[in-house]
């Protein structure tokens, strides 16, 4: 197995917190690959499928734009873009607000509810793939060190 050392082709690092950093970076950027790979053959992004699933699990009850972004994974400053898009594919239902005409509601469409239960199949078979790596004692540790550096 190759180390981050390796992968990046350094001879050293300044010092550990150094490599930690760097290691997280590059950790993340092959996580998202592999889920945009994942994605491809369904015809959108990681981005798109976060704000899906965040619509899945507001249960019908509609949402606007500032509740979504509030909620992303990846806070894109391009969500209202990636919704037009959903918008387009009938993944995703727009609703104007009858109190405010510049609001506009959203909710998941039953197209974008079958695509997730199609999604969400092999979903947990990537993350189980990768995750298992891991013991459950090392993911709770890696959980308790990933929460107290964004604290």
């Amino acid at each position: 197995m190759a180390g981050i050392k390796e992968e990046l082709s350094i001879t050293a690092f300044k010092d550990e917190h150094q490599k930690m950093v760097l290691n997280l970076l590059f950790t993340s950027n092959w996580l998202k690959q592999l889920d945009t790979e994942r994605l491809a053959p369904y015809g959108i992004s990681p981005q798109q499928y976060n704000i899906l699933r965040i619509l899945r699990g507001a249960k019908g009850k509609l949402m606007c734009m500032h509740e979504i972004t509030a909620r992303m994974l990846d806070r894109a400053p391009n969500a209202t873009r990636l919704t037009d898009k959903l918008c387009a594919k009938h993944l995703v239902e727009r609703e104007r607000s009858e109190e405010d005409r510049r609001v506009v509601h959203l909710r998941i469409s039953t197209e974008g509810k079958a695509l997730l239960e199609t999604i969400d199949k092999g979903a947990d078979e990537q993350i189980f793939n990768v995750a298992r790596k891991l013991t459950i004692a090392e993911a709770r540790s890696l959980n308790s060190c990933l929460d107290k550096l964004r604290t």
